[in-house]
């Protein structure tokens, strides 16, 4: 499959939320540990897109509640998860807003993957690799154009 061309310095601030037509899934431990086609996903200027996914369309017992909480500004109070799958634990590697603010209740409840701990996250086939730096959970795939923050010097701006 192909994805459209898209420019991430395109992408709206404050942040938007959109359904995605493709096939999303997430595998750890060689198991798919999520995968669904009502997925959501949030776009923000220089930012790769975050996906979402219905609780349901997640393996049962691949998440463990994780100790902490974050907050975003946009979003709202974040609760974290451990993954599991395939004999193997990726810890804080998932997270949801049970309550987010009214611009993303669409995805209240739904739950985001970071890539990086992750054997491969994908979108529509075609896997991403994970946004730069350690802070955004962001899957960069080949289509994206534009300086996706992260890395250094960029998490400032």
């Amino acid at each position: 499959m192909s994805l459209s061309r898209e420019n991430v310095q395109d992408y709206p601030r404050p942040p938007a939320v959109e359904p995605v037509a493709e096939r999303l899934s997430v595998v750890l431990g060689g198991v798919e540990v999520a995968a669904t086609t009502r997925g959501y996903r949030v776009l923000e200027t220089h930012h790769a897109p975050t996906y979402y996914f219905p609780p349901e369309d997640i393996a049962p017992g691949a998440l463990r509640a994780a100790a902490g909480s974050s907050f975003c500004e946009w979003k709202g109070a974040a609760r974290y998860f451990d993954v599991a799958g395939g004999g193997r634990t990726a810890s804080r590697a998932a997270w949801a807003y049970p309550a987010p603010t009214p611009a993303f209740t669409a995805i209240a409840g739904y739950v985001a993957f970071y890539p990086a701990p992750m054997d491969g996250c994908f979108v529509g086939g075609v896997q991403a690799r994970p946004q730069p730096g350690g802070f955004y959970g962001g899957w960069v795939t080949p289509n994206l154009d534009g300086i996706v923050k992260g890395g250094p010097g960029t998490e400032g701006w």
